[in-house]
């Protein structure tokens, strides 16, 4: 079974950039046609896909967040790593990993100075 655990700062200072990392376990991120994601979730609001990076290392940005997103991998640890530039209040949110209906179990990231 696949395990998912999201690691990084929870406070992020206004115009740095947030840095997360997502540890998988019971699987391989490099297997064939796995694709890793990340989606966030804001106070009060839904759940909002950010971007995923594909078994190839191919990746997958929301359009609205393209310009500050990148998410790259590290095969050697089995994990992926989510970065978010110029990050103002409106970042603030509870920030996911997924792979095919397997969640992290999420973790805050407040942007306040």
């Amino acid at each position: 079974q696949v395990q998912l655990q999201e690691s990084g700062p929870g406070l992020v200072k206004p115009s740095q950039t947030l840095s997360l990392t997502c540890t998988v376990s019971g699987g391989s991120i490099r297997t064939n046609y796995y694709y890793w994601s990340w989606i966030r979730q804001p106070p009060g609001k839904g759940l909002e896909w950010m971007g995923t990076i594909a078994y190839s290392g191919s990746t997958y940005y929301s359009p609205s967040l393209k310009s500050r997103t990148s998410i790259s991998r590290d095969t050697s640890k089995n994990q992926f790593t989510l970065q978010l530039s110029s990050v103002t209040p409106e970042d603030t949110a509870v920030y996911y990993c997924y792979y095919n209906n397997y969640w992290g179990q999420g973790t805050q990231v407040t942007v306040s100075s």
